[in-house]
Parts: C-alpha cells; structure tokens; sequence
C-alpha cells in the first residue's frame, strides 16, 4: 500500500532531516556526502529543489527506454511535487548536492518574475538533465559559490545576490537541456513517431466523439511524459507548440472529411471532438484560410 508522502514545508526543517546547519531562513545548499544515512521514503517539499544526485543513469527509465548517460543527473523540483520510494527498511548514504530555496526568497527578484520559464520545473523525474563531467563541474561550482554566500552574514545585498546566483545556475540548466534534446535526437524522433501515431488512432476511433479534442496533457501522460518535458521536446524538434501540431494534424484530418457530400460539417466537428461547429470553421479557417464550406466547394 503506497503511504502518504513525508511533507518538509520549510528549508530549515529539510537542513534538520540531513543534520545540516541552517545558515539561512529560506535557502540552503548542501553536501548530502556529510550527511547521515538516511532511509527510503517519498518526500515532498514546500520550496524549489535543484538535486545533483551522483547516481548510475542508466537505471533510469526514459519513457521505456534506459537512460544512457553515466555521468550525474539533475533533478528540478517545484513545491509540491513528490520524489523518492517507498520505505523499505533500508537506509542509503546519499551522494551529491541540493540547493533548494523558498519561493519566498525570489518574490520580488527578477528570477521571481521569470521563475516560470524554467519549465523543467515541472517535468518527471524520468525526465532528468545528464550531465557531461564538464557540465557537473559547473554545476557544482555554482552551488559552491552560492554556499560560499551563505557563509557571509545576512545582509540588505544578500537577497539579491543569491537570487542572482541561482538564476544563472538555471539558465545554465536551460543550456544544458537544450544540448540534451539535441544529443537524444534518437529518442526524440521515435516520440513523435509514437505521437502522430496516438493522433491518427485518437481520431480514428470514436475516442474524439466520447471525450472530445485531444488536448497536451492527455498525448504527454499517453507517451508517459510531463506535459512540460513533452511541450518542450515538440517545440525543439518541430518548431511548433504540441497544441499547434495537434491542431495541425485535427485539420489534416478535417480535409480528407469534409470532402465527404454525404457527411454534414457539422457531424464532421462532431466526428472531431468538437462541442459546437462554430469553433470547428473558426479552427478549420485559421489554418486554411478558408471554411470548411468553401474548401468543400473548391476542392470538389
């Protein structure tokens, strides 16, 4: 039976679980090598958390393929997500660095106003940032430097120097993603290969007529991603939103449809998942440039 995940609302009560000084009320980076052995146990958190964990990759799962970089993996946490397995007994020395920091700390910063864009955020685990050596170096570097600002007394400038420090270390995060969806274009290709195929049996069946159009979040959880991670990969290798391919393909469907005299426009919204015809020829028009009606008649 799965058990309730083990809640740490602030930084100071994640600093008191691995025996770590607090050194400041809303941020902390940590060495988990000097830490004590800790149990297995799903956790979840109230802050952001940025983990190098020093781990073998290729245990990993990547949708149903291995992951197979050995180098580190970075894993991005927003609030509330939940990370970790179900305890066992055991106990385990964790081996690598967290910077973890409460959104309290960039309200009112320039990464407070951005926080959004670093989208990785929001992706599943599975869907971690591999490390090249030297890309885990820079990485730890900027955790050390951040630290070493820790070390320094709290004053009017530390708020935002931290918060700049931790905004470069996420651009650099952002880099590095970039480079992973290029290095895994293997992997990438064979998603959209499954994906166009999930469209064409969605709106083959009746699936679209039960439960309407086809939206991000339900292709993402089909092909066991986040919608983020997924987004993202689309975007990198189309140049287009999910949402513009999938509404790209609904419209590649509606031609071959609409072309049918004995199907009303109509009945072919309904056959789409659309709810009210209308925003079928608002839809159909907007990438065509014609309606429905008036492909009909000059195609036919």
């Amino acid at each position: 039976m799965e058990t309730k995940p083990i809640h740490y609302e602030s930084v100071t009560e994640y600093n008191d679980l691995l025996g770590v000084e607090t050194l400041h009320p809303l941020v902390s980076v940590v060495d988990w090598s000097v830490a004590p052995p800790l149990r297995h146990a799903r956790q979840s958190y109230g802050f952001y958390a940025v983990m190098l964990k020093e781990i073998r990759c290729g245990d990993l799962i990547y949708g149903r393929h291995h992951y197979d970089y050995q180098e580190g993996t970075l894993v991005c946490l927003a609030p509330g997500q939940v990370i970790g397995v179900e305890d066992d007994g055991t106990t385990y020395q964790p081996k690598g660095w967290a910077l973890v920091f409460h959104p309290d700390l960039i309200r009112g910063t320039s990464l407070g106003q951005h926080i959004k864009e670093y989208t990785f955020f929001s992706y599943a685990v599975n869907e971690a940032l591999h490390l090249s050596e030297r890309e885990r170096e820079m990485v730890i570097d900027s955790f050390r430097k951040i630290r070493h600002e820790l070390e320094h007394a709290i004053d009017r400038h530390s708020k935002r120097l931290i918060s700049i420090q931790i905004e470069v270390l996420l651009d650099y995060c952002l880099r590095f993603y970039e480079r992973q969806f290029i290095t895994r274009t293997h992997v990438n290709h064979d998603l959209l290969t499954r994906f166009e195929a999930l469209l064409d049996d969605y709106f083959a069946g009746d699936r679209a007529q039960r439960d309407g159009l086809p939206t991000v979040r339900f292709c993402a959880g089909e092909l066991c991603l986040s919608a983020n991670y997924f987004g993202d990969l689309v975007k990198k290798e189309t140049g287009k939103t999910a949402q513009e391919y999938i509404q790209l393909k609904l419209v590649d469907t509606a031609k071959e449809r609409v072309l049918d005299p004995a199907k009303s426009i109509g009945h072919v919204a309904w056959e789409l998942g659309f709810q009210y015809p209308q925003h079928f020829t608002r839809l159909f028009k907007k990438h065509t440039g014609m309606t429905p009606v008036e492909y009909r008649a000059g195609v036919s």
